[in-house]
């Protein structure tokens, strides 16, 4: 079975994760896609909603798709929780799957202020997606990628949207080129505590927990 490993804050979820999700799914032929949502992230920002609350947002928004399937394995956890410790307990829980884990480009990049990540990149194949305001030349900072230059300028100008290359694990890396949302979940805090409509930014069950338990209107 091949699963995709979509996680992060979810602080809220939105349509942007979702369709990102949905593109990487389709275009790799992945049996079904993970959603992990953080408990404590390692880095907390001070308008983060209850790691509980964040999981029931992704819980209404990924129902009714069959291929998405939400995990709490973060959030049951009493301390923060790093990447490369779910992914080994997904590995034990899962045996023989294969793993690709999703993230953008910018959180590629950061991948070496992460805790172990030459052992991360071990673990799994990465899916390496395309974000706003970001390039996938900038990828040439990075020091786990096998590949330089060409491929990731014919990404940048659109003369190929998927590039299957390896790491410095010999795991896949796959650079994927996805529809631009350009939808933030900064954003859309913003707009909450501003008094101003998410309406059809999020699915609909989403916008109405949040409205319904007060979330973000008294964060900073």
């Amino acid at each position: 079975m091949r699963i995709g490993i979509f996680g992060g804050t979810f602080n809220p979820i939105h349509y942007g994760h979702l369709r990102a999700a949905e593109e990487a799914r389709e275009k790799l032929d992945l049996d079904k896609i993970l959603f992990v949502t953080a408990g404590s992230p390692p880095i907390k920002t001070e308008d983060i909603a209850g790691a509980v609350h964040r999981y029931e947002m992704v819980k209404l928004a990924v129902a009714g798709n069959r291929f998405f399937e939400l995990s709490d394995i973060e959030c049951r956890l009493t301390g923060k929780s790093y990447t490369v410790h779910t992914i080994e307990e997904l590995k034990r829980v899962h045996p023989g799957a294969e793993f690709f884990f999703i993230l953008g480009i910018d959180a590629f990049l950061d991948l070496p202020g992460w805790r172990q990540p030459e052992m991360l990149i071990t673990l799994t194949n990465f899916i390496i997606i395309s974000r706003p305001d970001f390039r996938f030349i900038d990828l040439n900072e990075s020091p786990y990628l096998k590949i330089r230059g060409v491929t990731f300028k014919d990404m940048d100008n659109s003369a190929a949207d998927l590039y299957i290359t390896k790491l410095k694990s010999n795991r896949d890396a796959i650079l994927l080129k996805l529809t631009h949302i350009d939808i933030s979940s900064t954003e859309l805090r913003r707009l909450i505590r501003q008094d101003k409509s998410i309406k059809y930014l999020l699915p609909p069950d989403v916008r109405s927990y949040i409205i319904t338990n007060k979330l973000y209107k008294n964060l900073s």
